[in-house]
């Protein structure tokens, strides 16, 4: 499920607004999560976030939930249960802690940061079924985890960008800095289990990495208001192709 993530982190053109005014604190989006199998588009998972609030000693933080599982029925052909967790600041979204659990058929990893950012610097834990290793990151001054790079492109004022603006910008993903180009291509209305929704089309690659394929071809459509629900999405990859699309949306803070 790497790539669903990597499909809806950053968007394009502008500032991020000072304060959250697109995040609700009891917000809850359920994805289905197709792959082209044999020429066949078939729903084979659901994916979930959600965000809650989290009370600690001397500060209340927004908790990003995000969890991928295939359906019972694939799980002999290939059992994904994926959980991606970021605690971030409810205001600005700055992410502080973030976990990651990965189980995918045989493969098994978690991994967690904890952000300095007046070090520029994260804590790493990565754990593997009979390894772990801890060490310390350097990062830049706007890096994210993948889970608050997802939410915080809903706090992007993307009204004003025009077609053809594209924008560089890094997140942390298994200790390394990625760098994603997203370009704004157009507003579009389509139909989603929501209703029609008028939308802007991105487009989304990767600079320093092959995970996505080809060019313009892995897209994303988020809603044209105060919410940015990012209802569709398609993606390429090297051994196949695929396509989420958001089936309920609860608690929205707009």
């Amino acid at each position: 499920m790497r790539y669903f993530f990597t499909l809806l982190c950053y968007a394009v053109g502008l500032v991020a607004t000072a304060q959250n005014t697109a995040i609700g604190n009891n917000e809850k989006l359920t994805f289905s999560a197709s792959y082209n199998m044999s020429g066949l588009l078939t729903e084979i998972a659901q994916v979930v976030m959600e965000t809650s609030e989290v009370k600690t000693s001397n500060s209340t933080l927004l908790k990003l939930k995000c969890t991928a599982a295939t359906y019972s029925s694939f799980d002999s052909y290939f059992k994904i249960r994926d959980l991606y967790e970021s605690y971030v600041s409810p205001t600005t979204l700055t992410p502080y802690l973030y976990k990651r659990d990965i189980n995918e058929g045989s493969y098994y990893k978690f991994e967690q940061y904890k952000f300095n950012h007046k070090s520029k610097s994260v804590s790493s834990t990565m754990k593997k079924r009979k390894s772990e290793e801890n060490k310390t990151v350097s990062i830049g001054s706007n890096t994210r985890d993948i889970v608050s790079t997802i939410y915080h492109i809903r706090n992007l004022d993307i009204s004003q960008a025009s077609p053809g603006d594209a924008q560089n910008f890094t997140f942390l993903f298994d200790n390394e800095e990625l760098v994603i180009n997203v370009k704004y291509l157009r507003k579009e209305t389509i139909n989603t289990n929501l209703g029609k929704k008028e939308c802007y089309k991105l487009a989304v690659s990767l600079k320093n990495d092959d995970a996505l394929k080809g060019t313009n071809e892995n897209l994303l459509w988020l809603t044209a208001d105060g919410n940015k629900l990012p209802v569709y999405a398609k993606f390429k990859i090297a051994v196949g192709t695929g396509e989420l699309k958001l089936k309920s949306a609860t608690g929205l803070k707009n």
